[in-house]
Order: C-alpha cells, then sequence, then structure tokens
C-alpha cells in the first residue's frame, strides 16, 4: 500500500514511517524542510514538500496514496486555537480527497477525559476545555465511515515518550525542574496521567492502516494513569533537586490540564488488535534520566 503521511519526520512520524516500510508498505511523507526530507528519504520515504497550511499539498499527496495518516500537528501551547483550526481545515481537505473511495484514512486523536472515569475506547471524545477542538476533530474524521472512507482515530495519551528524546506533557515537568531547580507537581499529586512509548505507539497505526473497521477507535494507552507525583518524584530523583507541590498557575496555560485526572485504557484494543506495549515505561524512562536540555 502507497501510505500518505502527513508529520512523517515528527516525534511520532518518525517511528511510525519505519514501521510502515518494514511491513512492505510504501510511504510518501509530509516535510516542511530540507533537514525533514533528507531524513525522509534515509528512512526509505519519499518526500512531498509541505504543510497542515499548505492544503494542495494534502490534496497532492492524497490523490497518489492507497491510504493516509495524520500525525502533523503544531504543537503551540502559545496559539492552540490556530495549532486547532489548521488541524481542523486539514483534516477536512483530507476528507474530501478521500470521500467515496473506500481507502483507509487513520488519524492520531487525544484520550478523552472523563473526571472519575477510566476513559475507554468506548468513551466519547472531549470537545470542551483548551484542546476540546481536537476532540471534534476526530468526530469528523470518525463520521467519514458514513462516507465511503475507511476511517479511524488512534488516540494518543498526553505523554508519548522515549528515553532521551521525548517525554510529551513530562517536557513541560522536566523543563521546569531544570531551570527552577525543583520537580513540581500540583495540588496533591494524586492526578493520573496515560503514557505510552512511541516505539509501541508505532506498530498501532499501522495495525490500525491494514485492520481497523470503519469508524473504529484506538487507544495507544500501555500506562493508565502514572500520578503526576510519582513522575515528579522520578524526574527529581534523576535531577537530584527536591519536589514540591506548587497550583496549578505555576505552570501557566497548561496548569487546569495539569490539574486534571485523565487514566485511560487500552483493553479493547489490545483484545480486538492483538497489541501489546513491549518498551520502557514512562515512569523507568524518566527514572533513567538522560534528559536533553529542555529548559
Amino acid at each position: 500500500m502507497r501510505v500518505f503521511v502527513t508529520g512523517a519526520s515528527g516525534s511520532i512520524g518518525s517511528v511510525v514511517v519505519p514501521e510502515l516500510i518494514a511491513a512492505g508498505h510504501e510511504v510518501l511523507g509530509l516535510v516542511r524542510s530540507d533537514s525533514a526530507a533528507t531524513a525522509l528519504s534515509a528512512a526509505g520515504g519519499t518526500p512531498l514538500r509541505g504543510d497542515l497550511t499548505n492544503l494542495d499539498s494534502l490534496r497532492e499527496g492524497a490523490a497518489q496514496a492507497d491510504g493516509v495518516i495524520n500525525l502533523a500537528y503544531r504543537n503551540d501551547w502559545n496559539d492552540l486555537e490556530q495549532g486547532i483550526a489548521e488541524e481542523a481545515r486539514a483534516v477536512q481537505t483530507l476528507a474530501t480527497a478521500l470521500a467515496g473511495s473506500g481507502r483507509p484514512f487513520v488519524h492520531a486523536g487525544l484520550t478523552p477525559m472523563m473526571p472519575g472515569h477510566t476513559s475507554t475506547e468506548d468513551d466519547p471524545d472531549t470537545t470542551d476545555g483548551l484542546v476540546g477542538g481536537r476532540g471534534r476533530t476526530s468526530q469528523t474524521v470518525l463520521a467519514l465511515a458514513d462516507q465511503g472512507v475507511r476511517s479511524c482515530v488512534v488516540r494518543l495519551p498526553r505523554s508519548v515518550h522515549q528515553r532521551a528524546t521525548t517525554y510529551g506533557f513530562c517536557s513541560v515537568l522536566i523543563a521546569d525542574a531544570q531551570k527552577a531547580g525543583v520537580s513540581a507537581y500540583v495540588g496533591d499529586g494524586t492526578q493520573r496521567w496515560p503514557a505510552v512509548n512511541r516505539l509501541d505507539a508505532a506498530p498501532l497505526f499501522r495495525i490500525a492502516l491494514e485492520n481497523a473497521a470503519p469508524g473504529t477507535v484506538l487507544h495507544a494507552v500501555a500506562d493508565e494513569g502514572d500520578t503526576m507525583r510519582s513522575l515528579a518524584e522520578a524526574i527529581g530523583d534523576a535531577l537530584a533537586v527536591p519536589v514540591e507541590s506548587v497550583p496549578a498557575e505555576h505552570f501557566g496555560i497548561v496548569g487546569p490540564l495539569f490539574a486534571l485526572d485523565m487514566p485511560s485504557s487500552s483493553a479493547l484494543t489490545r483484545e480486538r488488535f492483538g497489541w501489546e506495549p513491549t518498551h520502557p515505561s514512562l515512569i523507568d524512562d524518566l527514572a533513567a534520566g538522560d534528559y536533553p536540555a529542555l529548559g
């Protein structure tokens, strides 16, 4: 299958592309720079220059592909509305290009936040709050199942990680601890965050592309919910700094999210697709240290 992958050189895309190629697929990857194009070519993919704001490049990529995996997102906490709007327009453009074709469309979404409840694949997307727009975009993707598209959403936890490279939400905690000399958590620190190693997430996007029925939701969750305090303690131990509670406002715009309890399960995904995470947990990666300079 020839697969058009947006965000092909990003944190998730850079591990999804080799996974697809190893399985015998051909990858056409959307890239924004010469360095990204070089990296994609080295991995065995074919670069297509463009980005989520260049809708013609999205149409061109979709027209050349047997399926699409949408991983690109401008993760700028200083301009959330713009990033969410760009993603929504890009998805609508891809949806129009794929309508009635029967081709697969796999979209990277977010695990929902269900206060007092461990979210599952059967729960609806979160459509309010700071990132509610991303949930509405995921709903748009799932609705394409009624328009002749084999669409599905792979929901990712907020902490997608791999030692020495990326830590998701915990990158904010690490950067703050590196700068302030204190590893902080919000409130009593009992709020739980799900996580997945990006090397475990990558195969699930391939599995979804190859096997998921229209309208399917999959959860790329390895750890259902580490407490924020346990994450801060792992960072504090690795950096040899004290661990302290802070108000949510300490973390700025993302503070309200950091105060929320958001555990999530992947039991249904594991049962339906035989997916089993095997790589180090978030706590293990944090305890290992070896952090890049994020502060």
